[in-house]
């Protein structure tokens, strides 16, 4: 071992009731800051664009001229990029795109019986999608935040991303080629405040999307109910799920890779195999000194929300998944598809030993915008649900009314609800006096 790593494997069987709430009722600090991000929504509301360029000042350690940056984005794709990163982004931006395409739903008419049903399927007009900066530049979040939206046919797609000297040229180069409308430089909880809210250079959305820090999240939360939100969406998690045949050089690959996100991020292996767990705590030891971002890994590695788990079964280890409900599932096992069928709590999976969440995280086209702190086992992903809303639609005959009369009458008169009951019977005054 050749690093001072916080891990060493633990029985799933041992953990105490105070290792199993910080692993299962996790928060990832949002609670510590949510009295602050209060403060800061609040001025964001009532003080506008006066409250984002202070913020910038105390956060971001950057004076903002002009909060609305557009126009970057395509002198970004244009001059500022190199060819291979345009490529990527291409690349990864096609992918994005034709997968959301598949899940375009269709309107839809129908007949049961004698009545003609339906839905029809309409986007949301207007949408803030907040895109992390800060320690990371994250073109690929401007990819699963933007592309999305446009598929489903929203018109506006505003975007927050938090101000820096020299903005980030592949993530406004990103923007660009998934087709932002507008981009404002405006990071943290006050970004999405603005975009909740409205300043006077930010124009108000009806839904705020993306994933983000404690903070970000944290806000996301504050603002819900005056926006609608996607769902609770950072800091990252990930849970592997090895059996005897997986290799602990790539769960541990996995691992840090998740790690470098954010201190708050979490961290979890579960397996039913003694020897796996400890290579995988032997090869984080090992490689983490060998990564750029080698601090904020052992942070990770650190909180009480990360760890490596020795299960006394695969199904103990299942219900360990089960229960972690994470953002990202990684199962390197010989039989994954057999542990897919048992496990239902999960963001987005990757099956297999060729299968690491970093290709889902920029290249494969499934969305990276995923729940997390639990709540993969209340809702999906970011995907072109997210942006459109249903509406029924049904028309009926005469016949079909007078063969539902009775139905509707006696219930509404059941509920105490008598026009409910005339609004039928009024339509058939003419046969009834006859």
């Amino acid at each position: 071992m050749t690093d001072d790593t916080p891990l060493s494997p633990e029985a799933v069987a041992d953990l105490g009731p105070d290792r199993r709430q910080a692993l299962f009722q996790r928060d990832a600090g949002i609670e510590t800051v949510r009295d602050d991000v209060r403060d800061i929504v609040s001025r964001v509301r009532t003080e506008g664009d006066v409250a984002l360029r202070e913020f910038a000042r105390e956060f971001d350690d950057v004076e903002v001229g002009n909060l609305d940056i557009t126009d970057e984005a395509e002198r970004a794709y244009e001059e500022r990029v190199d060819e291979d990163v345009r490529d990527a982004i291409e690349t990864a931006a096609e992918n994005v795109r034709e997968f959301h395409e598949a899940q375009v739903p269709e309107d839809w008419r129908d007949t049961f019986g004698n009545r003609e049903l339906g839905r029809r399927f309409r986007p949301v007009e207007r949408v803030g999608a907040y895109v992390p900066g800060g320690a990371a530049a994250y073109p690929s979040s401007a990819l699963m935040t933007v592309v999305p939206a446009k598929v489903a046919g929203v018109e506006q797609v505003a975007v927050a991303t938090p101000p820096a000297d020299e903005l980030n040229p592949a993530t406004l180069a990103a923007l660009h080629v998934a087709g932002a409308d507008r981009i404002y430089a405006a990071g943290g909880a006050q970004g999405v405040a603005a975009l909740a809210y409205g300043t006077e250079t930010v124009d108000r959305v009806q839904l705020v999307v993306g994933p983000g820090n404690k903070w970000v999240t944290a806000a996301k939360a504050e603002v819900r109910g005056d926006v609608d939100i996607d769902f609770l969406a950072g800091p990252s998690e990930l849970l592997v799920v090895a059996d005897e045949t997986a290799d602990p050089s790539a769960v541990a690959a996995d691992v840090l890779a998740q790690a470098e996100h954010d201190p708050n991020a979490s961290v979890v292996v579960v397996t039913d195999d003694e020897a796996v767990a400890e290579a995988v705590v032997d090869e984080v030891a090992r490689q983490t000194p060998e990564r750029d971002r080698a601090d904020t890994i052992r942070e990770t590695l650190s909180n009480d929300a990360s760890g490596v788990f020795v299960a006394r079964s695969m199904s103990e280890a299942v219900l360990f998944a089960e229960e972690y409900a994470a953002e990202h599932l990684s199962i390197q096992a010989d039989d994954d598809e057999a542990l897919l069928d048992r496990i239902s709590n999960a963001g987005s999976v990757f099956l297999g030993p060729y299968t690491p969440v970093a290709a889902g995280d920029y290249a494969t086209g499934t969305n990276h915008v995923l729940p997390t702190n639990g709540k993969a086992k209340l809702t999906g992903g970011l995907s072109v649900d997210t942006f459109v809303r249903s509406t029924t639609v049904q028309r009926l005959d005469r016949d079909a009314l007078g063969d539902l009369r009775d139905t509707i009458t006696t219930l509404a008169t059941a509920e105490g609800l008598e026009a409910h009951a005339a609004s039928v019977d009024v339509r058939f005054e003419d046969a009834d006096e006859e």
